[in-house]
């Protein structure tokens, strides 16, 4: 009767196992693909597309339109029409506290999302090897308890319990790698995103500054 408990109790922590594993996996795919996607809303899709969106505002500020730059940029959920709204929106404070206030809101509502959903990945990567090496030391444990208990082994059950070691091992690494490639690929396609989105806020600054003299701010 224990022995059938015992046995029983075994295979319920090695599908616990496999379950812990399918779960953080689908966990880790799913932040990646949020973060993909959030990245691919947040950039333009080009830098002549940028350019384009930026030759419109610059023409609307250099003519003290500000309301029409807020009306332009309103709806668009990219980050630097996002970016340009809240400093044109905020131009009483002046050009240094309207570009802080607007670098601050960038950090917050969208870098600060991605670096949330990438540090999950990063834990679902140090995690799946970790409970496949549970797996791998509660399986071995398993086929030496089959070693020490019967009188004659059978192949069928020692295999078994190895198996599990092997199994959840395999599926750990299987799950951790592919994932640290595309973690490299989301963190190339982050820094090209912000590659194009500082240097079309440089370029909106400068246009803002000027056009804040000209309006008499400061």
């Amino acid at each position: 009767m224990s022995m059938i408990f015992a046995y029983s109790l075994f295979n319920m922590i090695a599908d616990a196992t496999y379950l812990a594993l399918a779960a953080v996996a689908l966990w880790g795919l799913y932040c990646i693909v949020v973060v993909w996607n959030r990245v691919g809303q947040k950039r333009f899709k080009s830098e002549d597309e940028q350019d384009q969106f930026l030759d419109d505002v610059e023409q609307m500020i250099e003519s003290g339109d500000f309301e029409g730059t807020i009306d332009y940029c309103e709806g668009d959920g990219r980050a630097l029409p996002q970016i340009i709204e809240l400093a044109v929106s905020h131009r009483n404070l002046g050009y240094n506290r309207a570009r802080k206030f607007m670098m601050d809101r960038f950090q917050r509502d969208v870098m600060s999302d991605l670096d949330y959903r990438l540090s999950w990945v990063s834990t679902v990567i140090k995690a799946a090897p970790m409970i496949g090496l549970f797996g791998t030391v509660f399986g071995m444990m398993g086929a030496f308890q089959t070693l020490a208990t019967a009188e004659s082994v059978e192949p069928s059950k020692l295999a078994g319990d190895i198996r599990v070691a092997l199994v959840t091992t395999a599926s750990g690494l299987a799950i951790a790698i592919p994932l640290m490639i595309l973690v490299a690929n989301v963190n190339i396609r982050i820094a090209k995103m912000e590659d194009l989105v500082g240097s079309g806020l440089s370029r909106f600054m400068d246009a803002f500054k000027a056009g804040l003299a000209r309006s008499g701010g400061r």
